[in-house]
């Protein structure tokens, strides 16, 4: 089965003349790994701006790695899902304040779409407008994870049918450190899935982080 993962990036009007962030730029292109060939990965609500950039990122993105068709659209979720003809019932929100818990079972067909709002840091409730929407909802345990990988993560549990996902996330450090020499280091807010004894970021990342570290040295 052919699953679509949806990011409602909720840009607004405002924001429409401001570039997107080197952090969402490398997390959205790792998206399209993590999600894999078989999938499908939307980015709506996007200003024009921010669409162009996103559509020229994908274009250049390296041909040796199979990632997942990618559309950025200016479109919001609801339009999309009348475009496409699927239903509210059709698509799981991940949802922190969700009841229930991703599960194997989710990817046996009930849904065929999953949403995720963008994450924040400090976190703020952001999915509380998909909520009001009523889409049914799905949670992934309590500590806030960066959007691709919870994205990652839903892949694990509704593509490959791990119920036991959880593994996969960077335990026992939530909060992993990244240690760039001896005397330069940060601690990222995040769960992560695990790539070894270190936290699976999007290519790039570390470079970033180290460098947005120098910056606030800059005097």
């Amino acid at each position: 089965m052919v699953f679509t993962y949806v990011i409602e990036h909720m840009e607004e009007d405002e924001d429409t003349s401001k570039a997107l962030p080197k952090w969402v730029e490398l997390e959205y292109m790792h998206m399209r790994t993590l999600a894999g060939p078989s999938s499908q990965v939307h980015f709506t609500h996007l200003s024009q701006s921010s669409c162009t950039t996103l559509s020229s990122l994908f274009a250049d993105a390296p041909t040796d790695t199979p990632l997942a068709p990618a559309t950025p659209q200016q479109e919001s979720i609801q339009q999309l899902m009348e475009h496409a003809g699927v239903s509210l019932a059709q698509i799981c929100l991940l949802d922190p304040k969700a009841d229930a818990p991703l599960a194997p079972e989710d990817g046996d067909g009930r849904f065929a779409w999953f949403l995720f709002g963008v994450r924040d840091d400090p976190p703020r409730d952001r999915t509380a407008e998909l909520r009001a929407l009523g889409f049914p909802g799905r949670h992934l345990g309590p500590v806030q994870m960066t959007t691709d990988t919870a994205l990652g993560v839903t892949k694990l549990v509704v593509q490959d049918g791990s119920a036991c996902a959880r593994t996969s996330w960077l335990r026992p450090s939530d909060y992993p450190t990244i240690v760039f020499n001896a005397r330069e280091s940060v601690e990222m807010p995040f769960r992560y899935i695990a790539d070894g004894k270190e936290p699976k970021l999007p290519p790039g990342m570390r470079q970033h982080l180290h460098e947005d570290l120098d910056k606030s040295f800059d005097f």
